[in-house]
C-alpha cells in the first residue's frame, strides 16, 4: 500500500491543496488504484512558508509540489515506483 499524506493546513490550503487531492483522486481512479493507494488529508508536516503544498510518500520526507507539478509527481513517485 502507498500512501500519500497531502497537507491540509492554512498554508498550503491557500497553495491549493484541496486541488492537488482531487487531482490524486482523479489519477487514483483513471489508473484503478483503489486497492494500491491511500490518500489522506493531514495538518502541517512542519515544511510552511515554501513554495507548493507539502506532500508525503509513505514515510519520506516531505515534499513541495505545486498544483501545476500534481500529475508529473503522481506518475514520478507512484506509477513509476
Amino acid at each position: 500500500m502507498i500512501n500519500i499524506n497531502v497537507c491540509i493546513g492554512s498554508a498550503c490550503h491557500v497553495k491549493g491543496s484541496y486541488n492537488m487531492i482531487s487531482t490524486f483522486q482523479q489519477l487514483i481512479e483513471e489508473h484503478q488504484l483503489h486497492d494500491q493507494v491511500e490518500l489522506r488529508g493531514v495538518f502541517c508536516m512542519g515544511c510552511c512558508g515554501q513554495e507548493g503544498v507539502s506532500v508525503r510518500i509513505g514515510e519520506g520526507s516531505p515534499e513541495k509540489v505545486t498544483p501545476i507539478q500534481a500529475r508529473s509527481f503522481f506518475k514520478e513517485k507512484v506509477l513509476e515506483s
